[in-house]
């Protein structure tokens, strides 16, 4: 099973994903942890990811998609993989279905965390105070807000005329988000 967690920064993606790969085995393609790990290897891409990442930016989709197909067949191997922050335009969303059609794959399931605003900046305020990744600057964040919401949420209509798309209430407790997705999935399954 091939699955996309999507919503903002912030929306708990990583925790959920987390969560489901000790679970289910599958793989987790999270595009920030890529780019974090490119960041601290301090090779040339790693300086010009920073640079982005500092200014609240995206990556360009070349970088993205790269690093996303070279960890395809880690995914393979272990029965599917979740999407975590990946992708993020319709364009990336079209080079996706293409890469994995051309392995024989899809995307099975779509499941949109849904936060409020306020409660996005409390929480990136919260990891910020608590990891210090320079990504979760409380400055940054809006920026980083405002591209999400110019450049991701018109992946909604892309999915849901697929028939993909579910949505979970992000804003309870981990336990009971992963309760909600537990039971979006096994819809799917």
């Amino acid at each position: 099973m091939n699955l996309i967690l999507f919503g903002p920064p912030g929306a708990g993606k990583g925790t959920q994903a987390k969560r489901l790969v000790e679970q289910r085995g599958m793989v987790q393609l999270s595009t920030g942890d890529m780019l974090r790990a490119a960041i601290a290897s301090g090779s040339e891409l790693g300086t010009k990811v920073k640079a982005v990442l500092d200014r609240g930016d995206l990556v360009t989709d070349e970088i993205v998609i790269a690093l996303i197909e070279d960890r395809l067949p880690e995914a393979e191997a272990a029965g599917g993989a979740i999407f975590d922050g990946f992708p993020r335009t319709v364009a990336q969303a079209q080079a996706l279905d293409a890469m994995l059609a051309k392995r024989g794959q899809k995307i099975d399931s779509v499941l949109r965390l849904k936060v409020d605003e306020p409660a996005l900046i409390e929480r990136i305020t919260k990891r910020y105070a608590e990891q210090g990744r320079s990504d979760d600057n409380p400055e940054t964040f809006v920026n980083r807000l405002d591209r999400y919401n110019a450049d991701t949420a018109p992946l909604l209509p892309y999915y849901r005329e697929q028939g993909k798309l579910s949505e979970v209430d992000g804003m309870g407790s981990v336990e009971a988000v992963a309760g909600s997705i537990d039971a979006a999935l096994s819809v799917v399954a």
